[in-house]
Formats: structure tokens, sequence, C-alpha cells
């Protein structure tokens, strides 16, 4: 994937902030302190289009990120933030979920995750819900040059089995966002899913 063009769309709390067409979405998730403006960065070939912050839970929108003016990336609020009340995770839980239910755009999501470490309960409630609102998920499994390749599979073998799922049933793929590891394999990937056809979501009652 060439990246031509990419700029900060829209920032939305509500499906009233969503752009309003038919641009194809990619979406990512993951818990607050994993990394996900750095990846955002590093699939962009960017810098600080999407911003790092040293403040854990300081995203509280639902970011659009525009690419080459034919799809978009979009970074969901993060979770698990420890130090945000319950009331406040609760909000954003329903700002992310509200998504899920309502956008036709969306055609996967990608679950970001630190392969050297073990899934929290949030992350394999957060992969659950994906699947149950029948999404495709895509699993990064991000800080792969933090550990020796050849210990890759065995924290691989680690997330499947938190996830409940086997070898080969959800891509599930190293990445660095400082090496750029895997950076090209990850774009095929998301190049095909891109040209699927919108997944049939459930929609608010």
């Amino acid at each position: 994937m060439k990246i031509n063009k990419s700029d900060l769309q829209a920032m939305a709390v509500a499906p009233s902030g969503y752009p309003q067409d038919e641009m194809p979405e990619i979406a990512f998730a993951g818990r607050s302190n994993v990394g996900k403006s750095s990846f955002i960065n590093a699939m962009l070939n960017r810098t600080n289009l999407a911003r790092t912050s040293g403040k854990p839970g300081k995203t509280r929108t639902i970011n659009f990120y525009i690419i080459n003016e034919e799809f978009r990336f979009v970074d969901l609020p993060g979770y698990g933030y420890a130090q945000v009340s319950k009331t406040e995770r609760k909000k954003w839980g329903e700002i992310i979920e509200k998504y899920l239910r309502n956008r036709p755009n969306l055609k996967a999501i990608s679950l970001i995750l630190d392969i050297r470490h073990k899934p929290t309960p949030q992350d394999i409630d957060m992969f659950n819900w994906i699947r149950a609102y029948n999404i495709q998920p895509v699993v990064v499994a991000t800080k792969a040059d933090k550990i020796a390749r050849g210990q890759w599979e065995r924290h691989l073998k680690i997330i499947r089995e938190a996830l409940e799922v086997k070898s080969g049933e959800v891509q599930i793929i190293p990445f660095s966002s400082s090496k750029k590891i895997n950076v090209d394999k990850l774009w095929e990937l998301l190049e095909e899913y891109l040209q699927l056809p919108v997944y049939e979501q459930e929609k608010d009652q």
C-alpha cells in the first residue's frame, strides 16, 4: 500500500459526528497503554499524525483518519485504564458500542495487544465483543521487537489460548511500530478486508 495522503478527518463521540459517506473503514481497538497511536503512525509512515500521550486513557473520542481519499482508519477509545472512573469507562464503552452497532462502513477491526503479555480480561471481552457483532477480527501483537524472534510463536500461542482460537482461525500478526516489523504483511491483509462486502451487523432497536 502506497500512502499518498493521510489526515485526521473527524473526531466524534456519537454517530452524528461520523463522516457521512460510504467510504470503507478499518477500526483499531486496544488498551489505553498498548500503543495504538504509534501503530497507526507506523502503518501510515507518519511521525505524529496520531498523537501519542504520556497519559494513558486520554483519548476519549473516535478518531477518523482518511487515507488516500479512499478509506479510513478509525481509532477507538482505549479501554482498561484503572485510574479512570467507572462512570467514565462506561461512557467510553458506550461510544465504542454505538460505533460497532451502527457503522455499515466497517470492514474489520484490528485488536492491538502487547505480544509480551497474556491478554487481559478486558482484551478478551473486546475480542469476544467484536466477534459477537459478526465483524472480522485481526489481532496485532505489537512490540515484537522487545522479544527474540525465536520466542514469538510461544507468545502467540499464549494469546491464541487466552482468546480461545485455533491456529489459523484468526490472523495474529507480530508487529513492531519502531522497527516496522510486518507493516507490509499487515497492509496486504487489510487491503483484502477493504474489498469485502459490508458485514451484517446488529442495529440499535
